[in-house]
């Protein structure tokens, strides 16, 4: 009697898995390195130029934008959310816990949207801007370059529960990193190559302070150089910056790994990459190719850009990025 509804529940899972795959392949065989040749000729330079203007006035503002797409894409996929305003019908992003008092870049990307729409309007959506703004933006700094794949579409929403839950924290040890980058579909390579992202930009003193005052695996004489500036009582200095990378932090270079194999990571995060770990051995790689580094970090990219797209008619391409049509 109960043969047969086993083996009809079989088959339907079946069918339905062939469909996931299926649709997932079209999803992600819908984003294009072509996607706006015709539509919007223009889009790679005008995105460039204002790119270039904004690291040229700043250069920290290079790392800034390139941690927004980071940021972006692993709450609820690559889809411009983390861009959007609070209203009254959903609390957004930008208030959550990784993202309050350290993402910043939005005036940035409004220039960016401002100066596209001007000439090819409502055709690019800001999810694939913040795509091409941090390939661009590592580039000018002198790391590598690749081929963007575009095509995606702006969601109507945004989650603070989210992204207070995806994003990893400076405290994060080894293994969570490697969890939640794998749920992501990302490997522990990939982590550590995007994690090499840590070779630009800069840290607030609230989120290293433990590290530098508490932790046994850093450099003594490291730890020393970033107290002066970062006091060891909890609210005193907590927004006072220290750069990722001691060295060249605003070259995107292999000076990151190489600093963390001589325990000079600034965040616990970074140092869980080279502390006995599975993740050594990548570390050490990279700190000897530059070249290596740069290939992975991106090929990761390309690979963390595909993650959950809306694409066809899902989401819409926002006129305003910090808000939806």
């Amino acid at each position: 009697m109960a043969l047969f509804p086993t083996c009809f529940s079989f088959m339907g899972f079946m069918n339905l898995l062939a469909f996931l795959v299926l649709f997932m392949g079209i999803s992600s065989a819908q984003l294009s390195t072509n996607f706006y040749s015709k539509s919007c000729p223009k889009l790679f330079p005008t995105v460039k130029s204002t790119v270039q203007t904004a690291i040229s006035k700043e250069a920290r503002m290079g790392a800034s934008l390139l941690r927004l797409f980071f940021h972006d894409c692993f709450v609820n996929g690559c889809d411009g959310s983390i861009l959007l305003d609070d209203t009254s019908s959903f609390t957004g992003e930008k208030r959550a816990a990784p993202n309050i008092n350290s993402v910043r870049g939005f005036e940035v990307i409004d220039k960016i949207k401002s100066a596209v729409e001007a000439v090819c309007p409502g055709v690019v959506s800001c999810a694939d801007i913040l795509a091409i703004v941090a390939r661009d933006s590592v580039s000018i700094l002198g790391g590598p370059s690749w081929d963007v794949k575009l095509g995606r579409r702006d969601a109507r929403t945004a989650s603070q529960a989210a992204a207070n839950n995806s994003i990893p924290t400076p405290t994060s040890n080894l293994n969570d990193l490697i969890s939640r980058f794998s749920a992501l579909g990302l490997s522990t390579r990939d982590l550590v190559a995007l994690t090499g992202s840590h070779t630009i930009g800069q840290a607030r003193c609230t989120n290293f302070r433990a590290r530098i005052y508490n932790e046994t695996n850093v450099d003594i004489t490291f730890a020393q150089i970033r107290r002066w500036n970062c006091p060891s009582r909890n609210g005193s200095g907590d927004n006072n910056l220290a750069p990722l990378d001691l060295q060249s932090p605003t070259y995107f270079d292999n000076n990151y790994h190489k600093n963390l194999m001589n325990g000079r990571g600034l965040l616990h995060s970074d140092q869980q990459l080279f502390n006995g770990g599975p993740t050594d051995s990548i570390v050490t790689e990279y700190s000897y190719s530059l070249i290596n580094f740069h290939f992975d970090f991106a090929t990761a990219m390309v690979k963390m850009g595909n993650i959950s797209p809306l694409v066809g008619s899902n989401g819409e391409i926002r006129k305003n990025c910090r808000m939806r049509n």
